[in-house]
């Protein structure tokens, strides 16, 4: 981790386990040294494991998107922001998203004040960590009133939002005043987006911090799934966040992952022309972090 140091510069290596974390090894998986170093695995699944992250994750794919395609002057783009922004509300306002961070963020920053006071910790890095999680805490505390709140009492998005859920339903003569606006300029359909967006980007920003956190708490590692097949056991007294399975960008198999907070497993499926992906029979090397903080 990033706050472990060595002769006084920095080390990613993994820092010291915590109390009850779990010693990954098995013989039988780890790869051999011709095997392709860790930098060659650059493409990345991630999987969730738990409900929490795989929220987290949800709206940071749709926060990238809006962001993405708000880039773009098009009409088409700015109703694929609008179909984000939609999706990011009725995620946002399910259950207690405020509590769901407030909480996680507390966790992290707990987890890593306990180790303060550990031999090799650079307390600068972890201070201004520490400040970063205090910060955005801070952030989510002051959020006013029920998210997404403008976008949901804009009479022109309600109308939208209505529409949305009829196959072809936001033609411009079902929606003639969202017709109308989408042919505003750029600039100003931006400027309107922002103001819907506002209420949300304390969410956005304390969903990356968390999941940036989660992601760098610990290094990949090679193993090998025999056959197309890996599985592991987990220590309920250290769960697992998120594990992250990197392939070779050129390979011809994807990975099929699932678990809970037991056991993981992980198959490796190729591509089958006309027909189902199949788990391969090849023993396949492939990069493992298991993120946990």
């Amino acid at each position: 981790m990033l706050w472990m140091v060595d002769n006084g510069k920095l080390n990613t290596s993994p820092s010291p386990r915590l109390p009850g974390e779990p010693h990954f090894s098995n013989e039988s998986f780890c790869c051999p040294v011709t095997h392709p170093a860790i930098s060659e695995y650059p493409v990345i699944f991630e999987h969730p494991l738990n409900e929490r992250i795989r929220t987290f994750l949800r709206l940071e794919h749709l926060f990238n998107k809006t962001e993405f395609f708000s880039g773009d002057d098009g009409v088409w783009a700015t109703r694929t922001v609008i179909d984000a922004l939609f999706d990011i509300v009725q995620i946002a306002t399910r259950g207690d998203m405020r509590g769901e961070l407030l909480r996680e963020l507390e966790r992290q920053n707990a987890n890593l004040g306990r180790i303060q006071e550990q031999p090799g910790v650079n307390r600068k890095a972890l201070d201004q960590t520490l400040k970063t999680l205090g910060d955005t805490i801070g952030q989510i505390q002051q959020i006013d009133g029920q998210m997404g709140q403008m976008v949901r009492e804009d009479e022109m998005l309600r109308t939208v939002a209505q529409r949305s859920g009829i196959p072809g339903g936001t033609c411009s003569f079902d929606l003639p005043q969202f017709h109308h606006w989408l042919q505003r300029p750029h600039a100003e359909r931006t400027r309107q987006i922002a103001l819907w967006m506002a209420q949300l980007l304390p969410v956005r920003d304390a969903i990356r911090v968390v999941l940036s956190f989660i992601r760098d708490s610990n290094t990949p590692t090679s193993q090998v799934a025999r056959q197309g097949f890996f599985q592991y056991a987990m220590d309920p007294q250290a769960p697992i966040q998120m594990i992250r399975v990197g392939i070779p960008e050129q390979g011809v198999y994807f990975p099929e992952i699932s678990g809970h907070k037991h056991r993981f497993t992980i198959r490796f499926l190729q591509v089958v022309v006309d027909a189902r992906p199949t788990q391969t029979p090849q023993d396949i090397c492939f990069s493992l972090t298991r993120c946990m903080i």
